[in-house]
């Protein structure tokens, strides 16, 4: 265990974040938009804290104080790049801040699909010298090329817009990860000079240096294309995405969840699920959603960090929030739960029927167009169409409580503060402002009045 400690303690991962991401067109800097719900950067951290690092640092440029503000309190050292200069130029920005002795891990702030297990390897191997994440899988354009020699041994890294006609048709391109000792590190950025078509000092010239060096230069291969994919546009945003979102489907289907369509389901957080849970298509599941056994889910519902129970259907067009569903309960399709709901078993919430920050009791029913407010529901509840909490009253939030067995009629306005006792029956079209007597009919209603020989005005 000592050894796992201080192996860990002694790696320091640097994330490089500085980009402006022009090709993006946007004002949100590029690590932050979202990828699965989550920024990219958010996702490059995961990556990274898996691997129990003594630190994290990550250099900011274009759009700082929003990438810092955006992960405040998430434990991670801030280095800022003034001028960006290029990627050597930003890791040399940070390098002064880690540990001496410490093996460094260089990552991209906009490559966000990376496997731990894929840098676990890279980190290994630079315990020899230097290694790098290669790829040969999909198109090279736009990345660094991988020059070996005649017996296959790394000697540079060419960038795009430096290499020739010949060193463009190499498969081999340089991923955007590599690790080595911090104080070789640190030796080969001082010798970076910017005689390149950018004018830049490239990060990728020191592994001509190691080699110059004699020092070991290894190579990682990513297995799966997309890990190593960066965004530098909406488009690739958009097929990683995808991609990302039909890894999540094939990880459904294989755990047994039946999905109408690989295609069109969303997973912006953690899902999961019991047996023979059935999704129809164009849901989104964000935050921390369970389903429980035998759920089903209709077409184009969104449910955000909701916990619901076996045998429930959530029928179409319904969208959930931080809500506590119960066994055999039927939803929708149109409603909507926010914040702070909890059903009990058996409840049915029809169509267009609003709840929020309240607790409905088994068996309950609100079949159709109601609103539920800052209410406690008991059990065997009607609440008929038409019913609404008046829960505010400008200033202040108010409780309604109504109790067992009570009936509230179509067209009834509850104004809360109130109580509607065990039994209850409430008359329709009544406006309840009292509390009422348990087992007995109440009733609110103006005097109907007809008034003779009345005419409707006319136009002149």
């Amino acid at each position: 265990m000592r050894m796992l400690e201080s192996r860990a303690m002694s790696l320091a991962v640097v994330v490089l974040a500085a980009g402006q991401g022009k090709r993006m067109h946007s004002a949100l800097p590029k690590v932050l938009h979202p990828l699965a719900g989550r920024p990219l950067l958010a996702h490059v951290l995961d990556a990274a804290r898996a691997l129990n690092p003594k630190q994290i640092l990550v250099v900011h440029g274009h759009g700082g104080a929003e990438v810092r503000a955006a992960f405040a309190g998430t434990g991670v050292e801030w280095v800022e790049q003034a001028r960006q200069l290029g990627t050597g130029h930003a890791l040399a920005q940070a390098l002064p801040k880690v540990a001496r002795g410490a093996q460094v891990l260089v990552l991209n702030g906009d490559v966000p699909l990376v496997r731990a297990q894929t840098l676990k390897q890279l980190v290994a191997e630079s315990k020899k010298g230097l290694a790098i994440c290669t790829s040969d899988l999909g198109d090279a354009t736009g990345y660094g090329r991988v020059v070996r020699d005649a017996r296959q041994r790394v000697r540079r890294v060419v960038e795009q817009k430096d290499a020739s006609a010949k060193e463009l048709r190499i498969r081999e391109w340089y991923a955007g990860f590599l690790a080595a000792p911090v104080e070789r590190l640190s030796a080969w950025l001082s010798e970076l000079k910017p005689a390149n078509a950018q004018q830049e000092y490239y990060l990728t010239d020191v592994i001509g240096l190691a080699v110059k060096d004699r020092v070991n230069v290894a190579t990682i291969t990513a297995e799966d294309p997309w890990e190593v994919a960066g965004v530098n546009s909406r488009h690739e945003l958009a097929l990683l995405e995808r991609a990302y979102q039909n890894a999540q489907a094939r990880r459904l289907l294989e755990a047994g969840v039946a999905l109408a369509d690989l295609w069109r389901v969303d997973v912006r957080g953690k899902l999961s699920c019991g047996r023979d849970v059935s999704i129809d298509v164009n849901c989104v599941f964000e935050g921390e959603v369970t389903l429980g056994d035998r759920v089903r889910i209709g077409p184009n519902c969104l449910l955000r960090n909701v916990a619901v129970e076996a045998d429930t259907e959530i029928l179409g067009y319904s969208f959930l929030e931080s809500a506590t569903i119960g066994k055999r309960c039927r939803i929708g399709p149109f409603s909507r739960m926010r914040p702070g709901v909890t059903l009990g078993d058996e409840v049915h919430i029809g169509n267009f029927v609003e709840l929020k920050a309240s607790r409905v009791g088994a068996r309950s029913k609100a079949n159709h167009l109601a609103y539920v407010g800052d209410a406690e529901v008991g059990e065997r509840v009607n609440i008929g169409a038409g019913t609404i909490t008046c829960n505010y009253d400008g200033a202040a939030k108010h409780r309604t409580l109504i109790e067992d067995d009570s009936f509230i009629g179509s067209d009834t306005t509850l104004v809360a503060p109130v109580t509607i006792a065990k039994g209850s029956y409430i008359g329709a079209g009544s406006t309840i402002s009292r509390s009422t007597p348990a087992g007995q009919l109440t009733l609110a209603r103006a005097k109907q009045v007809s008034v003779p020989g009345w005419k409707p005005p006319r136009k002149k």
